[in-house]
């Protein structure tokens, strides 16, 4: 019997460390399989969401950090930023599933002004409980953004990070979010994963007179990963951010070698679950129009068959009605914090994504 149809049959026998373990049975057969061997399976949420500017009210970085300031264009105020945080928290306390009642195991967030925001957003009452932690880290971006991750510690024991800056041979002034590399173990000390955080640059310019700036950045990932497979060959690797690129655009579909067909996925290559879901019309972001998804979660051989006792269950663009803009012209659109320069109090220009990583209960 496929895992997927085994899954949805799955039944709950127990609540533990705050995840749903579930007994199934793992042979072939009909749907009655009474005497059939019986394994206990615990899943695991990890998630990515672009925060869209979560910036605090202190002009910190010149013009740049000017218009979320009081004095700057948005009038960027305690209020508002209250409510950007209240907001963002509750988006996250909805990330559950009856297999993950206590959310994401590991959430990688970007477009973070500092390390201080994200304080402030693990102590919102929707999310307290959950006793989240941050791990941050300050980029050289111009407009001072950077790239982090939550993680609940019942989960996730993080045991190594890193920081990778993009250089760009001809432009020494350039200046991005660095990549971060967070190593640790997922559900229990013999499953390890590295978790590559990234914001690559922007279209500003174009899509095609930019692309290179884009492919640039999936070369530095594709090092980071295969610096971190050769300490450890199990390993599972976990590359999530806004790429700023579909999944079939060439940084990630041939710079990162990422395959559109799980069966496709070679030894020491990636496979990106959320190709087909933009075939299907779904996406995390909406530019003039059209739907694109540049909020990917792309994961390496290792975690499609299993190799490190965690493996790929399924994928998900959260885009949840309350996440939508509700009437008007922008109806169904993410409900962003600003939209033609007023405010909005919506949550983020992007919807979430999710994957979901299964492993035995021994």
């Amino acid at each position: 019997m496929k895992l997927k149809r085994i899954l949805a049959m799955m039944l709950p026998v127990a609540l533990m460390a705050g995840g749903l373990v579930v007994s199934m049975s793992v042979s072939a057969g009909t749907q009655n399989n009474a005497g059939q061997p019986k394994k206990r399976m615990q899943m695991y949420g990890v998630a990515f969401y672009n925060l869209e500017n979560l910036f605090d009210t202190i002009n910190n970085n010149g013009k740049y950090d000017l218009e979320f300031s009081p004095a700057g264009k948005n009038n960027w105020d305690g209020h508002k930023y209250r409510s950007k945080l209240r907001n963002l928290a509750y988006a996250i306390s909805q990330m559950t599933t009856k297999a993950t009642p206590m959310g994401p195991a590991i959430i990688g967030c970007s477009e973070i002004e500092n390390r201080s925001v994200l304080d402030d957003l693990v102590a919102e009452p929707a999310i307290k409980d959950w006793n989240l932690k941050v791990i941050h880290h300050d980029s050289p971006d111009v407009r001072g953004v950077d790239v982090s991750l939550l993680y609940n510690p019942r989960f996730f024991k993080p045991i190594n990070t890193t920081n990778h800056r993009l250089y760009i041979d001809d432009k020494p002034w350039f200046k991005t979010r660095d990549q971060m590399c967070v190593v640790g173990y997922l559900g229990g000390m013999d499953s390890k994963v590295a978790v590559i955080v990234n914001h690559w640059p922007s279209r500003r310019g174009g899509s095609a007179q930019s692309s290179y700036l884009r492919e640039a950045a999936a070369a530095l990932t594709k090092h980071i990963a295969d610096s971190v497979r050769a300490v450890d060959p199990n390993i599972g690797i976990i590359v999530m951010g806004d790429l700023n690129d579909d999944p079939s655009d060439r940084s990630c579909a041939e710079t990162l070698g990422a395959v559109r067909n799980i069966e496709d996925t070679a030894e020491g290559g990636f496979y990106n679950p959320f190709w087909k879901k933009l075939d299907d019309g779904i996406g995390s972001y909406v530019y003039r129009g059209s739907w694109d998804l540049f909020d990917q979660i792309i994961i390496n051989d290792n975690l499609v068959n299993g190799a490190n006792g965690l493996k790929f269950r399924s994928a998900e663009v959260l885009n949840k009605e309350f996440l939508k803009q509700q009437d008007g012209q922008y109806r169904g659109y993410p409900h962003r914090t600003f939209s033609g320069g007023a405010w909005t109090n919506g949550y983020s220009d992007h919807f979430p994504t999710e994957i979901y990583l299964v492993k035995e209960v021994k």
